[in-house]
């Protein structure tokens, strides 16, 4: 269930209070604020008392081109009283190659893509702006064998500016808590207790509150590959072409509308085709790049079916046999490289066509 405040506070500006209101369930609190600057980090904060005192932070939303903020946030308050207020606030700069996906609720999934349509909160987070790289594999990879990953797989790729391919899902499970140590931050996976370093697992248990980085949930991935937009098939639009992607076009698609067939000409030597260095085509709304092709990026989710109820950051299942794949690749039609397209695979698969980008959790 979704609720508003009153009609009188639906527009607040950064720091003034947002009118008392007694919450009796479970479901979101929404305000739309209006950003007196563009571009700025505002909090939504909430208090026990109207005097304020202790204000506690619920989450960071960044505006944007001076458009209305939407901030829903979730609540479970009992019947208890709270005061809310919209600060504007200075956010940990993103990290170097990453952006910022803001707080919000979305409706996940497509009619005649994946179904249930759907609402979802996700809390704010910071996604990598390009896949990684063979050469951001290597780097992180030459520190982790010499401080106690051993085996860590070496990996393939193209180029060094070309994604990283040819490795487990846990490998880069395994990366993720290396990059992370190696810069000073928290890993977020576990074994048994202990930080995930060694070893094949098909489940590790991830720390949800860690600062160090992580792959990306299915609901973190769709929300990001969107740009900020409305639904539709892929980051810009309705339709798909060589000029927008790396993929393999065919005429059975009707929203492929690309002038050559095949694999992308630009990418292909004749023998075999192949990745394109990151980076190269347009990047969304949120400044991320190949969201749609290059190579299937893995997620944290087991697969699930949808369903029709609201969630807040929805992590998949305990545990399953497989994980969920996301935005098609060089080697796969259009079909797969839609935002709201989604398969599975075994963790112990390798292919030359899966690949990942980090995210991290975004705080005050």
């Amino acid at each position: 269930m979704l609720a508003a405040v009153s009609t009188a506070h639906a527009e607040i500006s950064p720091g003034e209070l947002v009118a008392p209101k007694m919450e009796i369930s479970s479901g979101n609190v929404i305000f739309t604020v209006q950003p007196s600057v563009s571009g700025r980090n505002y909090q939504l904060q909430y208090s026990d008392s109207m005097a304020g005192g202790t204000w506690t932070d619920v989450g960071v939303v960044r505006s944007g081109n001076g458009d209305n903020l939407l901030i829903s946030t979730p609540y479970t308050l009992g019947g208890q009283r709270r005061f809310y207020r919209v600060a504007l606030v200075e956010a940990t700069p993103a990290p170097a190659g990453f952006s910022l996906i803001s707080a919000g609720s979305y409706e996940i999934g497509q009619t005649g893509i994946a179904t249930p349509v759907h609402t979802v909160y996700v809390s704010a987070f910071y996604m990598a702006n390009y896949e990684v790289t063979k050469a951001l594999w290597d780097e992180v990879r030459t520190w982790a064998v010499v401080n106690g990953y051993a085996n860590q797989a070496v990996g393939e790729g193209k180029a060094s500016t070309h994604p990283v391919h040819g490795i487990y899902w846990w490998e880069m499970v395994k990366w993720c808590n290396a990059r992370s140590e190696k810069e000073g931050l928290t890993p977020c996976y576990t074994l048994s207790g202990a930080v995930y370093r060694t070893g094949v697992s098909d489940a590790p248990v991830c720390d949800w509150t860690a600062n160090g980085y992580r792959l990306p949930t299915e609901a973190e991935w769709e929300k990001a590959a969107r740009g900020g937009g409305v639904v539709r098939n892929f980051p810009w639009g309705d339709t798909i072409s060589h000029s927008q992607a790396n993929y393999h076009s065919n005429s059975y698609q009707s929203y492929d509308v690309s002038s050559t067939r095949g694999y992308h000409p630009t990418y292909n030597d004749g023998v075999f085709p192949y990745t394109s260095p990151v980076g190269s085509f347009a990047p969304n709304g949120y400044g991320l790049h190949d969201m749609t092709g290059n190579v299937s990026e893995w997620c944290w989710d087991c697969p699930r079916s949808y369903t029709s109820v609201p969630q807040v950051d929805p992590k998949g299942i305990a545990w399953g046999l497989k994980r969920v794949i996301r935005g098609g690749d060089w080697a796969r039609s259009s079909f797969y490289a839609r935002c709201a397209g989604r398969f599975d695979d075994y963790p112990g698969t390798i292919s030359g066509t899966y690949g990942f980008r980090p995210v991290r959790n975004s705080v005050p």
